[in-house]
């Protein structure tokens, strides 16, 4: 929303605020950069008397060249001017553009939703009244905001109106000049309406003016403007000097008649005072400007003429001119003489002035330099004389004479002076010096100045300063001694530090001897005394950084606050106030708490006669101990030493209403108490709670009763504060009682419990053994208890742990009872438990049982098994002793089973028989039984135990002898092969329970020799009535019938061997062979007798570089193993080339691990194996991956044979194979391969069946750009030189041709001859062959032979050709273009082709990019016979009949195009005013050139690199420096004005996705500002001088920045420069001054106006008076001056002019005031006139 107009006025009076980020700074210049940033919409509520602010914002300037909008943001968001801000919109603007900075819903968008609304989905319905309401509360929000900004626009309007109109109110009332300082109060608050600002949350004059708007404006008096009031702050402090002012203002009226009656030459300076001020003082000038007499000549001669007599005029009056003394001249006046220090500058043309006649600025220029131009003396002493030299350098280029005026105080003079020559005169550069002296009288500061007089019209002042750095002391004003005792004394240190840069000395005094006498009379040796308090030391001296300690003795008399004033005096003459303050208190302790219940006496119980508390301690037991906290406050600020004693109390019955008297008081230490208190001594802080601990420890059975007493320690005693007898006061101290408490305290026994009372141990336990029993003991005491218990040792051992120890208040502890048995039996026993200070131990009564030693055998019965006749067996059992007792053990067999076997004599062997085991042992028993006679032994060992229960052991036992037979005598073995082992099984069975042992022998018979018999196992034991199952491998080399073989077996324990017979028919060698694909369902199965049949086809579409796998399976039907073999007759590959393995890669093992690795390992490997296979360059390879070896048993072999090519056409190749002693079978191979050998990749061999060229792009281009080549390098993997014939297409896809017929005469692709001519001799003819071929690779089942006979059959040469194909693309060659048209690429080499690209023109219709397509077809042909065909091996076509090598191409064209980001909206605009060639120092003259620069960001957003120039003329210009900066040249100005380029030689290069940041500056100059003076038909191309109704003049500049691309297409940027020119205006054209009396002066006030927007530096001139006579009679001031800028929306700026008429006689005066500017203003004229008279009635009143 814009408001404003198209441009704003800026006036640097008001002080233009500009918003950046988050901050207002105000300038007071015009910045040289204008952005809409800084014009935002400011608020006027924040600066609304003075600054009256726009809500305007520069509107963006479409320029009618500016190219269509495209899809691409044109307008970004501009960078923030503030360093300061956190905004970032403008980079996300340019990263994100249009997803950041387009509407999501647009006013177009919601318009048409809000119209076509109406559909039955509910949500969308929903979506848009939610949205109308937006739209709405958004339009709402605007029409709020449009007015308020014209309600503030309108108030500011009204307010600065009135406030014009007051001031000029003013200006009639008041005779003084008005300052530039607001002289009456501002309306804006009664223009404005507070409530509606405060409705919409703005800030309003009510919220920072705190007193209210009267109801109505109170009657006007006598004006007094505001700034001429006195303060608050000034009415205090003012101290009027009248005869100061007096003298003021007489030297001010001096001054200026001094200034009215100076020559003309005399102006004010720019040096000093002023702003940058031009003057004039040519008399040429003045006469120039001057009002002529008589007019009518002007009207009568013609322009030529005139110019013709001015010219001859200006010769005659050149003649006058005579070279004067510079001398004689001042110094601020044209020929006064140059300076030194300033260097000379000139102007150019102003006005209708030539530029030698305007002078040069001099006012005020100084004349002589002081070195030092201040003379200051530091460090100084009384009584010494200090000396410095002052020298005047003259700084003029004349000779010149100065006076010195020596200075006024007596402290300091000045010597005479010493010049460079006689006469007292100091030429160009010389200096001349002056001694000044120094005599100080004390050590404090003085001031004083010299006066040099020159020619100058200023007196140069030299100052001159005496300054001894003070010392400096870190005493704090206030010295607090803190508090103190009354009575008492403290004395309280402080550390004094002189951090000045001098020593000092210092007196310390009382106040109220201040000021002393002298400082003897004061000065002390000892404290400087002032009661209560005093000073020591009273007199110290301190060098800067030294210290010293300052004690304070403070003394209090009396309660309260006590306070003093001392002096400190030094001897520089300063004093200093110091005040002592201090606090005299009285002890006061109080007992704030006491822990526990509150004690009370009972009733008729006896207390101490003087105890403050009482604590009574409940009932403890002995040695323990109770604690009470008591908390005790010191109640002063004092520190107070103290310490308890303890003492026996004062008991004394009374009688109620009786007191108890002193003498009955008897102090008396209870030795024998139970109380403590910690701690006993020590400190009570100031103002602190002290804690302490009243203890109660009872040592024996009785009642306690003691008195705890507090004393303080050292306790001064209070003085009388009369100071009469302070004289005679003697400091003592004491110890006093200030607490005393009461304690009594009880005895009571211990209450011990055991749980349980009695301890009684369950069953029976081993003697010896320690058994453990736990129990618990408990403390119902109010103390601790100390135990300890006994132990008893006689026949048992009874003990407790732990057996002493402290158990705490009402807690438990657990023990355990450790009880070890000495004797057999049943056990009572009592334990006794002693406690400390207790009269009667704690019983505990104790039951238990024992028994003796128990043996345990392992094994609860002995199995010796079955046992040979005659043999021994021996068994081992474990005797364990399962008690801690050591047992005594015998071993035997039962009486009784000897007696039921009638034997005399145990057949068992037990060793060892008898013997001790030890506690919890074991012995290891050995029993061995003898086997006399087969038998069922069943019987009992005896296991007798010493004390102890015996125990019973069964024994068991078979006595036998072997048995061992065969299931079968006779084994038939079947299926028995010549040569080939048999298995067969046997069963040999053990009729027994005894292992036996058996062995097989030899074969027998008359057989034997033609057969190898085994058996496994050979030999071994049979198992008790085992069937043991054995093998029998049978090997015949024969094949008679098996009829005389047997085999022997020997068993061990048996008389006889065993027989086993054999018999069997063996059997010969049977092979199949079986052809299978990879993917068929069907395989080719061959019996030998039907070879023939057999037929290995890889197919009629095999790929090149494809390997292509078939199966042969041998299938052998016999167990027997035999040898085959494997062999292609032609097109077979070399064992020894394929037996290479490759190398592994240098990398880590862990690399070796990973998938990716793998992958690309088994790719290369299979690569390296076609390269392997067809490395005899035939163009195909036939490899059976085994070709020999062993064929099994009954084995089905499967070899893969892999066919591969690198060359296509037809191949034919036999299968020879040959198995052990069978026939060898011969099988027929056949393989098509089709595909291009030709390829662009750099590998030669791939694993992809189908490989896609790559497309061949070239990238994006410009529109009629340049030829772009790119170089293809083709690699030929075939064994033969193979030659390309090109052909480039355009794609088409058009419904009406399908297909294309080609017809040719001779060879489609002939080779060329010599000159490159194609040769047109007819070759073999294609398409017979091609026929033939597809026939052939269709039929698996004709042979080679065939195919030979049809090719002789068709020998007739082809001379025409016809070729139907498949339509694709149009052949063209203007895009696209392959050179050479035909090259042949050697076989396993590489040929270079060129692919060039044509970009298309595009029309300037078309913006974006276009995509041009195409492709290469290179057909393939050779041109050698033998590689064409080989008759019964193989055949390749050529031309049309292969598929040729396609390369597809792509590219886009787009036009070339820019993306411009502007940093002033839509059009590079610059806005300056002519002022801004007047720097801030005016001084240093005005500039020739204004340097303002603005960024233009270009950015190439395409993929393409884009080469341009800049083109643009003067006063613009470009460059490509990164830096925006405005930079000006002081030297003269640019004469080059023509047009010129940017980058000289070479373009510009932007490159893809890049930009670049071009500065593009307009050059501002005092030429330029001359064209505003040019008629408007010789005004230049491209400059406007514009001038509103108003008044305000603008110059505007406007120019093309031309992007001038390489392709000879152009890109233009709109350039716009405006300058605001000043317009001056006096308010008057003439001022007549009437009559007046002689000698008498008289002023009239013009006011000068500035129209414009821009500040303007005037000066004014005077013409020629008539009567040309001294002195002048008028005069005007101020002669020069600034006028501001005229601000936005008000009046005018003005200054008023003082024009003054001293009238010298009685004749009538006339003259013309002219008013020019130094920027090219029109010169203002202003005619004056008045009348001189003797009669005093023309007397001014004020001057009666």
């Amino acid at each position: 929303m814009e408001t404003g107009q198209a441009r704003d006025r800026w006036s640097a009076e008001s002080g233009s605020y500009a918003f950046s980020g988050a901050t207002w700074t105000p300038s007071s210049r015009l910045t040289r950069i204008l952005s809409p940033s800084q014009s935002a919409r400011l608020s006027s509520l924040a600066y609304p008397d003075d600054v009256h602010h726009s809500f305007r914002t520069w509107p963006r300037r479409l320029s009618p060249l500016a190219p269509s909008p495209s899809p691409e943001p044109q307008l970004l968001r501009l960078r923030p001017t503030s360093l300061r801000t956190q905004d970032i919109s403008h980079l996300l603007t340019s990263v994100f553009r249009n997803l950041y900075t387009a509407e999501v819903i647009g006013e177009e968008v919601s318009a048409s939703l809000i119209k076509a609304r109406g559909s039955e989905n509910e949500r969308h319905e929903e979506f848009v009244d939610e949205l109308q309401q937006i739209r709405e509360l958004y339009k709402q929000r605007l029409d709020e905001f449009e007015m308020l900004e014209r309600h503030i626009i309108q108030a500011s309007a009204r307010a600065y109106a009135e406030k014009e109109r007051s001031i000029h109110q003013a200006r009639e009332q008041v005779l003084q000049p008005i300052l530039m300082m607001p002289p009456v109060k501002t309306v804006f608050r009664s223009c404005v309406d507070n409530e509606l600002l405060q409705k919409h949350h703005l800030i309003c004059p009510d919220d920072y003016y705190s007193h209210k708007v009267p109801f109505c404006s109170a009657p006007k008096g006598t004006f007094t403007p505001g700034y001429s009031k006195l303060t608050f702050s000034c009415e205090k402090r003012f101290v009027p000097k009248k005869e100061l002012i007096k003298k003021l203002e007489a030297s001010c009226k001096k001054m200026l008649t001094k200034s009215e009656d100076e020559s003309d030459y005399t102006m004010e300076s720019l040096t000093w005072d002023s702003p940058s001020e031009t003057k004039l003082g040519a008399k040429e000038t003045i006469q120039k400007t001057g009002l002529p007499k008589n007019k009518t000549w002007m009207n009568h001669l013609r322009a030529s003429q005139r110019e013709l007599e001015r010219l001859l005029l200006a010769r005659m009056e050149s003649r006058n001119h005579f070279l004067k003394n510079p001398r004689f001249f001042p110094p601020n006046t044209p020929h006064g003489g140059k300076s030194l220090v300033f260097p000379p500058r000139k102007t150019g043309l102003i006005g209708d002035f030539r530029s030698g006649e305007l002078g040069q600025s001099w006012a005020d220029t100084p004349v002589f330099l002081a070195k030092p131009s201040v003379g200051f003396f530091t460090d100084y002493e009384i009584g010494s004389v200090y000396e410095m030299v002052i020298s005047l350098q003259n700084t003029t280029a004349t000779s010149r004479y100065l006076r010195i005026l020596p200075p006024s105080t007596p402290y300091f003079s000045l010597g005479l002076g010493m010049f460079p020559g006689k006469g007292g005169m100091v030429a160009p550069g010389m200096t001349c010096q002056y001694v000044v002296q120094f005599l100080p009288d004390c050590l404090g500061d003085f001031d004083d100045y010299i006066l040099v007089e020159t020619q100058s019209a200023h007196t140069l002042l030299i100052p001159l300063h005496a300054r001894r750095p003070p010392p400096v002391l870190t005493l704090s004003p206030v010295l607090d001694c803190g508090y103190c005792l009354v009575g008492g004394m403290k004395v309280t240190k402080f550390l004094c530090k002189n951090v000045g840069f001098s020593a000092g000395k210092f007196c310390v005094m009382p106040k109220k001897s201040w000021p002393p006498s002298s400082f003897r009379a004061v000065a002390t040796v000892g404290f400087v005394e002032q009661p209560p308090f005093g000073i020591l030391p009273s007199v110290f001296e301190l060098a800067p950084g030294q210290t010293t300690l300052v004690e304070v003795l403070f003394l209090p008399t009396s309660l309260g606050e006590a306070e003093q004033t001392f002096i400190i005096v030094c001897d520089n003459c300063q004093i200093k106030e110091l005040a002592i303050s201090g606090v005299g208190q009285l002890i006061a302790l109080d007992l704030i708490y006491i822990s526990g219940e509150k004690s009370e006496p009972e009733p008729g119980e006896l207390t101490d006669l003087t105890a403050q508390y009482f604590i009574r301690f409940e009932p403890e037991n002995l040695q323990s101990t109770a604690r009470r906290q008591l908390i005790i406050r010191n109640a002063t600020h004092v520190e107070l030493a103290f310490h308890w004693q303890i003492m026996k109390p004062n008991l004394q019955p009374l009688m109620p209403g009786e007191t108890f008297s002193m003498d009955s008081i008897r102090c008396h230490p209870d030795r024998e108490t139970a109380f403590s208190i910690a701690p006993e001594s020590g400190l009570l802080y100031p103002h602190t709670d002290h804690e302490f601990i009243l203890g109660f420890s009872p040592h024996e059975l009785r009642d306690f009763h003691s008195v705890l007493q507090m004393v303080l320690e050292g306790v001064p005693e209070p003085v009388s504060s009369d100071p009469e007898n302070q004289e005679d006061l003697l400091y003592s101290v004491d110890d006093v009682i200030v607490l005393e408490i009461e304690v009594k305290g009880s005895v009571e026994p211990f209450q011990v419990l055991l749980e349980p009372y009695a301890l009684i141990i369950p069953g029976e336990n081993y003697i010896g053994i320690n058994v453990k029993k736990d129990f618990k003991m408990w403390n119902n005491s109010k103390s601790p208890i100390t135990y300890m218990w006994g132990k008893v040792s006689d026949g048992h051992i009874i003990e407790v742990e732990p057996c002493m120890g402290t158990i705490e208040s009402n807690e438990v502890e657990d023990f355990e009872l450790k009880f070890t048995g000495g004797v057999p039996g049943p056990v009572s026993q009592d334990l006794l438990c002693a406690i400390r200070d207790s009269p009667s131990p704690v019983v505990l009564h104790i039951e238990a049982a024992f028994k003796g030693p128990v043996l345990v055998i392992d094994v609860s019965a002995l199995q010796f098994g079955l046992l040979l006749l005659g043999e021994k067996a021996t068994n081992t059992i474990q005797i364990q002793n399962v008690s801690p007792l050591p047992a005594t053990w015998c071993m035997k067999e039962s009486p009784v089973c000897l007696q039921e076997r009638h034997e005399g004599v145990s057949p068992f062997d037990i060793e060892p028989s008898s013997g001790q085991v030890h506690p919890l042992g074991e012995c290891r028993v050995n029993i061995t039984l003898e086997a006399l006679q087969c038998q069922r032994l069943s019987t009992v060992l005896v296991l007798e135990v010493v004390d102890g229960a015996w125990s019973y052991l069964p024994v068991y036992a078979e006595v036998q002898k072997p048995h061992v037979y065969l299931q079968s005598s006779q084994v038939e073995v079947s299926n028995l092969y010549l040569g080939v082992p048999r298995k067969t099984a046997i069963t040999l069975i053990n009729g027994t329970l005894l292992p036996t042992q058996f062995r097989w022998g030899e074969l027998l018979g008359h057989q034997a020799s033609f057969c190898t018999a085994k058996v496994s196992p050979r030999s071994g034991i049979l198992g008790p009535s085992e069937e043991l199952q054995l093998s029998l491998e049978l090997t015949t080399h024969t094949q008679d019938q098996l009829t005389d073989l047997a085999l022997p077996c020997t068993v061990s324990g048996m008389k006889e061997p065993l027989v086993l017979g054999i018999s069997g028919k063996p059997q010969g060698l049977q092979v199949d062979i079986t052809i299978s694909t990879e993917d068929a369902d069907r395989s080719t199965e061959l019996w030998l007798h039907h070879r023939e049949e057999l037929r290995l086809d890889f197919g009629a579409t095999v790929p090149l570089r494809t390997c292509v796998n078939r199966q042969l399976i041998l299938t052998n039907r016999s167990p027997i193993q035999t040898p085959f073999t494997l062999k292609f007759e032609f097109f077979g590959s070399s064992p020894n080339s394929l037996s290479q393995k490759p190398s592994l890669p240098d990398i880590s093992p862990a690399l070796l691990k990973t998938a990716r690795i793998r992958k690309k390992l088994a790719k290369k490997e299979q690569l390296d194996f076609m390269e392997n296979m067809l490395s005899h360059g035939k163009g195909a390879a036939f490899f059976p991956h085994v070709s020999q070896g062993m064929l099994g048993a009954h084995q089905q072999l499967p070899i893969d044979i892999t066919g591969c090519a690198n060359m296509w056409g037809e191949y034919w190749d036999n299968l020879i194979c040959t198995v052990g002693d069978l026939p060898p079978s011969v099988i027929p191979v056949h393989m098509a391969v089709v595909g291009c050998p030709i390829s662009s990749l750099r590998t030669n061999y791939t694993t992809d069946q189908f490989q896609k060229e790559p497309v061949i792009r070239f990238s994006t281009q410009v529109s009629g750009g340049d030829t772009v080549t790119r170089v293809l390098r083709l690699n030929n993997s075939s064994p033969c030189d193979i030659r390309l014939d090109w052909e480039t297409y355009i794609p088409e896809d058009r419904e009406d041709r399908l297909v294309e017929l080609l017809v040719f005469y001779g060879p489609p692709f002939p080779l060329p001859d010599q000159d490159g001519n194609n040769l047109l001799c007819p070759e073999t003819p294609e398409s017979s062959i091609s026929s033939l071929s597809s026939s052939l690779s269709n039929e698996s089942e004709s042979s080679h032979e065939a195919v030979q006979a049809a090719e002789s059959s068709c020998s007739t040469p082809q001379i025409i050709s016809v070729v139907l194909q498949g339509h694709e693309g149009e052949p063209s060659d203007h895009l696209y273009r392959v050179s050479p048209k035909q090259v042949v690429v050697p076989a396993g080499g590489s040929s270079t082709i060129s692919i060039s690209f044509t970009p298309v023109v595009l029309g300037p219709s078309i913006l974006h990019k276009v995509e041009c397509t195409g492709y290469a077809l290179g057909f393939m042909s050779l041109d050698n016979e033998v590689e064409r065909e080989l008759p019964g091996r193989r055949r390749r076509l050529q031309g049309f009949d292969v598929q040729p090598l396609r390369l597809d191409l792509h590219s886009y064209v787009r036009p070339a195009q820019l993306s411009m980001e502007l940093d002033y909206g839509g059009g590079m605009e610059f806005w300056l005013q002519a002022s801004d060639l007047i720097p801030e120092q005016p001084c240093s003259g005005v500039l020739s050139e204004l340097v303002t620069t603005h960024h233009l960001k270009l950015t190439n957003t395409t993929e393409i690199p884009h080469y341009f120039w800049l083109l643009v003329s003067r006063p613009f210009s470009v460059s490509q420096d990164g830096a925006s900066r405005s930079h000006r040249a002081p030297g003269p100005g640019r004469e080059q004005q023509c047009e010129e380029w940017a980058a000289v030689g070479r373009p510009l290069v932007l490159r893809p996705q890049e930009n670049m940041l071009v500065n593009v500056s307009f050059s501002l100059s005092l030429e330029l500002l001359t064209y505003q003076k040019l008629p408007a038909d010789q005004m230049l191309p491209g400059v406007d001088v514009r001038q509103s109704a108003s008044g305000e003049k603008e110059m505007v500049f406007t120019q093309d920045l031309l992007l001038q691309y390489a392709n000879q297409t152009a890109q233009v940027v709109p350039l716009r420069a405006t300058v605001a020119v000043p317009e001056l205006q006096l308010s008057t054209s003439w001022v007549d001054f009437g009559t007046c009396f002689v000698n008498e002066g008289r002023v009239r006030e013009v006011y000068l106006m500035n129209l414009s927007g821009c500040r303007s530096y005037w000066t004014v001139l005077m013409g020629q008076q008539e009567p040309d006579k001294d002195p002048v009679a008028f005069g005007v001031s101020p002669s020069s001056g600034v006028l501001e800028a005229r601000p936005v929306n008000a009046p005018p700026t003005s200054v008023t002019l003082q024009v003054l008429f001293t009238a010298r006689s009685r004749e009538l005066y006339e003259s013309t005031l002219v008013v020019e500017g130094v920027l090219g203003e029109k010169a203002c004229t202003l005619r004056l006139r008045g009348q001189g008279s003797y009669d005093e009635r023309y007397v001014s009143l004020h001057h009666l």
